[in-house]
């Protein structure tokens, strides 16, 4: 990381590009068998076994009420931590690593759609799109989540 930047693994969720803050991830994965969990929220997928450790399985796509993959279409999983606990976000795909300039971080602006403002920690306006810095505090706040 240089000084006076960030580095982010990118994502890809519904066409839309977010960043993850690359010391939050451990692991890119292909997606893999997921057992359903009884009575769990929609946007929980399961959970899977990982190197011997259980990991909730969230689908973003459900987590931010957009629309269902289609059964023709790849999914992979980035594993975070939250509070102790593993955590594999189902995402579309996964692009590479940047280290973007303090200089160019933004605050959510009013114009951004609610959905991303609620679980994001501000933008990045990059030379063609936006990247949308996915806070995964947010994104896992599983209290707040099943109380909306």
């Amino acid at each position: 990381m240089k000084e006076g930047s960030k580095d982010f693994v990118t994502i890809r969720l519904a066409g839309q590009l977010l960043g993850i803050p690359v010391l939050l991830v451990h692991d890119v994965l292909k997606l893999q068998n997921v057992t359903r969990v009884p009575l769990a929220p929609p946007w929980v997928a399961g959970v899977l076994n990982l190197r011997g450790r259980i990991v909730t399985a969230i689908d973003l796509r459900a987590r931010l009420d957009m629309p269902v993959r289609m059964a023709s279409e790849k999914a992979m999983s980035v594993v975070v931590d939250f509070k102790g606990e593993s955590y594999s976000l189902i995402i579309d795909s996964v692009g590479e690593v940047l280290s973007l300039p303090d200089a160019l971080y933004e605050k959510n602006p009013v114009t951004l759609d609610q959905k991303w403002r609620e679980v994001s920690d501000g933008i990045y306006r990059l030379q063609d799109e936006l990247l949308v810095v996915l806070d995964v505090r947010r994104v896992l706040d599983v209290e707040r989540a099943a109380a909306a």
